[in-house]
């Protein structure tokens, strides 16, 4: 669901990116509040999962269309909604500068569609209100179906508002909306069902580290070690192999334009800001649509998945030591005691 420059005029991207870098105010004031030192590198491997899911299109059957992961949910039911939402930044701005996916302008809008529901709506409302009394299997796909389903469906509207207040004619909010509301109903079925499967994993092995769920008497079977180990390798698994077999057919945004305009893509402006962002992108992204430049070569694919997934634990380590997020407040003053 990123979406591209076209869909955005200055006025809403400069909007969006204001929304969007509140709200990761506050989250950076949340987490430095949090000072869990255990983050750092549970924000490093799940981004790099994120990362790498969301180059998986899966094929959205009888439709013609794909989705693919967002990933906010999955996040914050782990991180926590500040933390998530951060991560969830690192994610699509290393997706947007390296590998062209997401227009520059268009950024802001993709943060707040695609992170800020599933991290604050989904973690906020829904994780919290259904683990209100502990956790169990049955609440945790409770929670990441109806979490992905509403949280996308939120993040689906926001793009035709956005495009509609752009001023996008070609796109008409109710035709536009008619086609994106569905094809993002059965993404959202489905990566709730991705997000359960993954969280159900945690919850065997490392219970504790799901967010808000209070002192559980569930026995941990692994160690956080082990645990962090296992999402690691899945990690380099889903990057480097299993997006080798990623859908060709257009994710729900494509479909939904395409099936409005009869194209799956509108032409950005050639001048002003969007040739400056343009021209930044081109600059940056080395990987563009997650290929070596001038190739179709799979091995593209598999290197952008591992590469891609590195760089994001690199970034949120440097995220928290810049904005100095876990500085061991709780056991200085544990060891003043």
């Amino acid at each position: 669901m990123h979406m591209a420059d076209a869909l955005v005029n200055p006025v809403v991207a400069g909007t969006m990116y204001a929304a969007s870098a509140g709200a990761a105010g506050v989250s950076i004031f949340k987490v430095r509040q949090e000072d869990n030192q255990k983050k750092i590198p549970l924000m490093g491997i799940m981004g790099a999962f994120v990362f790498a899911a969301q180059m998986i299109n899966f094929t959205i059957p009888g439709t013609g269309s794909s989705g693919h992961l967002c990933g906010g949910m999955m996040l914050s039911a782990l991180l926590g909604p500040w933390a998530g939402f951060l991560t969830m930044i690192g994610v699509l701005l290393i997706q947007c500068l390296f590998f062209a996916d997401g227009g520059l302008l268009a950024l802001g809008c993709n943060i707040w569609n695609m992170a800020f529901y599933g991290c604050f709506v989904g973690a906020l409302v829904i994780w919290r209100l259904i683990m209100k009394n502990g956790a169990s299997r049955v609440k945790i796909i409770l929670a990441s179906v109806i979490g992905c389903v509403l949280t996308l469906q939120m993040g689906a509207f926001s793009v035709t508002i956005e495009t509609m207040l752009s001023g996008v004619t070609e796109l008409p909010l109710k035709t536009f909306a008619a086609a994106m509301q569905p094809i993002h109903l059965a993404i959202g079925l489905v990566e709730g069902l991705i997000t359960a499967a993954v969280l159900l994993f945690v919850y065997e092995a490392r219970p504790e580290l799901l967010w808000g769920v209070g002192k559980t008497q569930k026995e941990a079977k692994l160690s956080f070690g082990w645990t962090l180990g296992i999402l690691g390798i899945l990690t380099v698994l889903v990057g480097g192999v299993l997006s080798l077999a990623a859908s060709s057919l257009p994710d729900g945004l494509e479909w939904a334009i395409g099936r409005v305009t009869g194209s799956e893509e509108l032409a950005a402006a050639e001048t002003g800001i969007y040739a400056a962002a343009e021209k930044v992108q081109s600059t940056t992204s080395f990987l563009p649509d997650y290929a070596f430049k001038g190739s179709d070569s799979a091995a593209g694919t598999t290197v952008s998945g591992i590469v891609g997934a590195l760089i994001v634990v690199a970034v949120m380590i440097a995220a928290a030591l810049l904005f100095r997020f876990f500085r061991g407040r709780k056991r200085k003053k544990a060891g003043m005691q």
